[in-house]
């Protein structure tokens, strides 16, 4: 492994001198709440657009977030089987998850329905990690995820543009999809639909040896429209349902959301956005009585106060109902949350860029909670290098699992809570960017249910320690993509190492336009060993190859070779991950 991580870095220094391309900087939302260029921001970011999705060839958002730096997913079993997302060492119950705004996720088993998403119906996926709680509240420990989905696109002529995408591959998948968008004068809209349907393989390592199938129909809607008097109005829609297979039976899923949005321009300098959503996660057991249904409803309004070109405030206001519907008789059966913040973004002389947040919620099982965040962007004069440096505090509020599960529940669980410190440097030049980041997270209150009762209790404290690095750049035509992550995760009392995460992961793409039309690439993702329980999981080597060929302006073809080494490895104990497999497609568009 030292000799892998070696190679990358002299790699790296080679590469860079022969680079030329300039990379521009990209506007984001997710870590302000308001649009902001991502190279003013102190917070640590990843940005997949569409035409990244496209290029990379995923087929689903797990395959996608596990490119980004700090992330790690594992599986049990293949398609659409349960994932799980660590950020930075963080559990999946400490990630917020957000579909257009709108919190979307499981709220008795704490989880987001990750591998039941339409890739084909997103536009857009900014990922922010470290601590987020100062402007989003509980679950947002380890960072946030926002998805965007799909969004109209304009055409000189306003004929509406329109792409249908058929393909086939290794066991025995067949996707089709397809999304009609467009503009006209002040109204835009998207149309999509797609449909997956695999075989699989089998999921467990043990057990019945069959296939372990899965489906998904997806449908995704979105309109908008810009009036005259600078009031625009957006309402959205994504609907996901299908079956999934696994040894002990089926299982009947439903991921819904939906909202709508309003802003309006009071004067030139006050920006008012309202918005309404709610999400539904829905899960029906066809072996077992088990049926469980999560709504979550949200309504938020916030404003945005423009000071002078350079400091700008924002104030907001959340509002959150959680809600079962399930088989299980719980204790309680819904909660309500009333969330407050304030931020405040500034440039001091064209070097330093501050960034200051506070926030407090009134949760209805919990009380007040308070948390703050501040971050600092200062340029190295005429450098290109940037010097970061951040402070954030942190909560997260038990599961219904947690606390109402009939005999494994504890009402008296408290919230977790957090602090994190970050510092590092980033650098934008001709040649490229790169960036080095070092964090320091402790958790106090660490949620766990030992045995032999298995009732959640707030007993442990976590320390999580880590390292993130960056680099884009290009040489002889060939874009290059590095990131990687060492970290730490630790219980603070026992010293003994938090279970589940990889220390180590290595990400390299590198793709490139051999002749007119035609372009190829490759990625190769390396990951040290884990523990589940008492078990080590060794690491992986996975080594992915794709190409793309545009027969003309309208017709694509794709093809893709994933796990080239056919390296068998699992990520949780007894669930087997893909071997060697490949995907064709076609796409058309107009």
């Amino acid at each position: 492994m030292k000799k892998i991580l070696s190679g990358l870095v002299l790699a790296t220094a080679a590469l860079s001198i022969h680079a030329e391309e300039e990379i521009l900087p990209t506007m984001v939302v997710t870590a302000t709440r308001t649009s902001q260029t991502i190279n003013n921001l102190s917070a640590a970011y990843t940005v997949f657009t569409r035409e990244d999705i496209e290029r990379l060839q995923v087929l689903d958002v797990q395959e996608l977030l596990k490119r980004a730096t700090g992330v790690d997913m594992t599986g049990s079993g293949g398609a659409g089987k349960p994932a799980s997302i660590y950020m930075r060492g963080t559990s999946s119950k400490q990630v917020l998850i957000l579909i257009d705004g709108v919190r979307i996720g499981s709220i008795t088993a704490g989880t987001s329905p990750l591998s039941s998403l339409p890739i084909d119906q997103i536009e857009r996926v900014e990922i922010v990690r470290g601590s987020q709680s100062s402007l989003y509240g509980s679950e947002a420990i380890g960072g946030v995820i926002q998805i965007f989905t799909r969004k109209g696109e304009q055409k000189q002529d306003n004929s509406p543009s329109v792409s249908v995408d058929l393909g086939g591959g290794s066991y025995d998948t067949a996707k089709v999809s397809g999304n009609v968008s467009g503009k006209y004068n002040n109204a835009w809209y998207s149309f999509g639909a797609s449909h997956i349907t695999t075989e699989g393989f089998d999921a467990k390592a043990s057990g019945d040896s069959d296939r372990d199938g899965y489906e998904n129909t997806s449908f995704n809607v979105r309109a908008g429209y810009q009036f005259d008097n600078s009031l625009k109005v957006e309402t959205f829609a994504l609907r996901s349902s299908g079956e999934n297979q696994y040894d002990a039976g089926v299982n009947d899923f439903v991921i819904q959301n939906i909202g709508a949005t309003a802003s309006f321009k009071m004067n030139p300098d006050w920006l008012v956005t309202a918005s309404i959503g709610e999400s539904r996660d829905e899960s029906r057991e066809h072996t077992y009585t088990g049926n469980y249904l999560s709504r979550r409803r949200t309504a938020r309004l916030i404003n945005n106060f423009t000071l002078n070109a350079n400091h700008e405030v924002v104030l907001g206001s959340d509002f959150r109902q959680d809600h079962i519907e399930s088989s299980t008789a719980y204790g309680e059966g819904s909660r309500y949350d009333i969330g407050g913040f304030a931020e405040y973004y500034g440039r001091w002389f064209d070097l330093i860029d501050f960034n200051a947040s506070v926030r407090g919620d009134e949760d209805e099982q919990f009380g007040s909670h308070v948390t703050g965040g501040a971050g600092l962007r200062v340029a190295l004069f005429e450098t290109g290098i940037d010097l970061i440096g951040s402070f954030s505090s942190g909560y997260n509020a038990p599961t219904f699992n947690d606390l109402y599960y009939p005999g494994y529940d504890n009402p008296d669980t408290k919230p977790e809570e957090s602090t994190t410190f970050e510092i590092g440097l980033e650098g934008n030049h001709h040649w490229g960017r790169w960036m080095t980041r070092a964090y320091h997270t402790n958790i106090d209150q660490l949620i766990t249910a030992p045995g032999p009762s298995y009732k959640a209790i707030n007993v442990d404290k976590a320390q999580i320690d880590g390292v993130e690095m960056e680099l884009s750049t290009q040489i002889y035509g060939w874009d290059l993509s590095l990131n990687g992550d060492v970290l730490s995760p630790k219980n603070r009392i026992t010293n003994a190492r938090l279970t589940d995460r990889s220390q180590l992961h290595l990400t390299a793409d590198l793709s490139k336009e051999l002749v007119d039309g035609f372009r190829v690439g490759s990625t190769l993702a390396v990951s040290n060993d884990r523990l589940d329980g008492t078990t080590k999981l060794h690491g992986s080597v996975v080594w992915d190859l794709r190409a793309a060929y545009e027969l003309n302006n309208h017709w694509t073809l794709k093809g893709k070779l994933n796990n080239l080494l056919n390296d068998q490895y699992q990520t949780n104990l007894g669930y087997n991950t893909a071997d060697r497999n490949f995907f064709f497609s076609i796409n058309y568009s107009h």
